[in-house]
């Protein structure tokens, strides 16, 4: 299904059907029909979430933890203030 398709309920008009005029009959079929698909995507989309999250925390390591009185070494390369003379 296209996204256009899942969004509006209809595929994109070309510019050369008919319009039709009037009201839905069927607007809460409607209604009812496009926020399943919605919930549809939004289970699957979830899902890819977790399962891409689940591979890329496999290669992660844990971080440093430093607390207070660690020594560290800084870069001042994107700094806007640069020192002149030491």
């Amino acid at each position: 299904m296209s996204p256009s398709k899942k969004n509006s309920g209809c595929d994109p008009r070309m510019g050369f059907e008919i319009k039709k005029k009037g009201k839905f009959e069927k607007a809460k079929d409607f209604v009812k029909k496009m926020k399943e698909i919605q919930e549809k995507a939004k289970v699957a989309l979830r899902k890819v979430q977790e399962d891409m999250k689940k591979y890329v925390d496999r290669k992660r390591e844990e971080t440093k933890k430093y607390i207070v009185g660690d020594l560290v070494l800084l870069s001042t390369k994107d700094l806007k203030y640069q020192m002149v003379e030491r």
